[in-house]
């Protein structure tokens, strides 16, 4: 009987008029999450923002970020989740399946956030023609290791830490599209956080309008990148590694921090065969972490960054207030048993 009510609420067309500001917020039957602007003047553009890592949340982190780009920047947004087929619930656990990636066929922009993913080929379809025309990549957290295909498959290329036969492919989706791949917690896990410090060639750019050193703190620890960062990647964010877990804590002493690590940075990448296209990377982007306003400030400039429409960046940096209360979940592993017991599904991330 309790299936059989989480089946009937997921079934559901949930519309909701946002006064004002975004306009129509639904969550369809084919189990995505949509914000629609209504009047405002980046209305032609769609955003799909990709959750699905088992770790920091971010099919609460995508939901707000969609309602702050569509009601405060007037962006069309379709969140995606990790879905169990059998039960239509929202299972971050859930590693090979992303429904609705053909929602990237209309995009002008491919917020990612997942982790370790092993998709389908018809999914992993949608996410390579996006890259083979060139189209603006935002990564957060986890997307750095976004893909985890076994050898063998059509797409193992992207997986992380690939080192197979296809050379421009080494290091997977990580290193070739963003510009890293996972290497390490540079930073003691869930013991020490992250404080932003603006890097110094960076002060200036319109990712950093609006934040002042210091501004960006999250619970999350700074990842371990190489240093220098190759190509073209150009470091915006500094992770400065704290004693502890509030903002207030001082930075650990001696060499985790000399030189600190980037926790934000631009560049352009180009899959074989395709375009070229722009990509903006945060090591940061748990649904904690968007408890920053500033946090949340990087992510939207880097957004307008990524579309190419940074002379649209406000000198105080882009509008990010939270647009209904918001009590994201701590990060951590969960066991299967949680997220059928949640029993979540896209229709439950719409507006109060």
């Amino acid at each position: 009987m309790l299936r059989s009510w989480h089946l009937l609420r997921f079934g559901w067309f949930c519309t909701l008029v946002v006064a004002g500001q975004a306009g129509v917020i639904a969550a369809a039957p084919n189990t995505s999450l949509v914000v629609k602007n209504t009047g405002r003047e980046n209305g032609g553009k769609n955003i799909v923002l990709i959750s699905g890592d088992e770790e920091y949340r971010s099919e609460e982190a995508l939901p707000q970020l969609a309602k702050i780009l569509a009601s405060q920047h007037g962006f069309n947004c379709t969140v995606l989740f990790a879905i169990d087929p059998e039960s239509g619930i929202i299972d971050p656990n859930q590693g090979d399946n992303i429904p609705g990636l053909e929602a990237l066929r209309e995009a002008d922009l491919m917020v990612i956030a997942t982790r370790f993913r092993d998709l389908t080929d018809d999914q992993m379809k949608e996410i390579d023609d996006y890259l083979m025309r060139g189209g603006p990549v935002v990564g957060m957290r986890t997307a750095t290791h976004a893909f985890n295909i076994p050898k063998g498959k059509k797409y193992s290329h992207y997986a992380n830490g690939y080192d197979g036969d296809f050379k421009a492919w080494q290091g997977g989706f990580g290193r070739l599209v963003l510009g890293e791949k996972w290497i390490s917690h540079h930073g003691h896990h869930r013991k020490e956080s992250t404080r932003g410090i603006l890097a110094p060639q960076a002060k200036g750019h319109p990712i950093c309008r609006g934040i002042a050193d210091g501004d960006i703190w999250g619970p999350t620890d700074v990842y371990g990148v190489r240093l220098p960062l190759p190509g073209n990647s150009k470091p915006i964010v500094l992770g400065q590694v704290l004693v502890g877990m509030q903002p207030s804590d001082p930075p650990v002493s001696g060499k985790k921090n000399e030189p600190m690590m980037p926790i934000a940075w631009t560049k352009t990448y180009q899959i074989p065969g395709g375009q070229r296209g722009r990509a903006f990377t945060t090591t940061m982007g748990s649904s904690t972490d968007l408890l920053s306003q500033a946090a949340r400030r990087m992510l939207v400039n880097g957004m307008y960054w990524a579309l190419d429409m940074e002379e649209a960046v406000p000198q105080a940096g882009c509008a990010v207030d939270l647009v209904e209360p918001f009590e994201p979940t701590d990060y951590g592993f969960k066991p299967d048993q949680h997220w059928s017991e949640k029993a979540l599904t896209p229709a439950d991330f719409k507006l109060k």
